[in-house]
């Protein structure tokens, strides 16, 4: 066997990888380290601090971090040029926007982190759905 037919992720044509996919990667990688650094301080004061609840600062800090993962794994399998990236990556983005909209429609300081979020899950989504994203991460469509 050939090594392209060992590794049916790789594009087929192993040129440069387009700058939407590297802005894409980029993204979900900030995505990540948000999310993981949220349930870091999330822990922190749960452990620390005097929340209503411990158990559920702590639990909630665990499934930020956790969470977290996910978009890691998607930048860094965008960067490899890995096609199954970019499902995990587009369900980050999707997933955003409850959370962008729930903090537009609050008050005080939430509201320009909500029009952060909006304006980072979307230009995910344009660089995630863009052609030559998909032909990078060689996603052939219907035939």
């Amino acid at each position: 066997m050939s090594s392209a037919e060992q590794t049916p992720d790789a594009p087929e044509a192993p040129g440069p990888r387009p700058g939407r996919l590297t802005a894409a990667a980029a993204l979900c990688g900030l995505e990540a380290l948000a999310l993981i650094a949220g349930g870091v301080c999330m822990l922190v004061l749960g452990l620390t601090g005097d929340p209503d609840s411990t158990s559920q600062a702590e639990t909630g800090g665990a499934t930020l971090i956790a969470l977290g993962v996910i978009p890691l794994l998607a930048a860094r399998g965008l960067l490899l040029r890995r096609g199954w990236s970019r499902g995990p990556a587009i369900i980050t983005q999707i997933m955003a926007l409850p959370v962008a909209w729930t903090l537009l429609r609050s008050s005080g300081a939430l509201i320009p982190a909500g029009i952060v979020l909006a304006v980072v899950a979307v230009t995910g989504l344009v660089l995630l759905i863009n052609a030559a994203t998909t032909e990078a991460l060689g996603i052939r469509g219907r035939a």
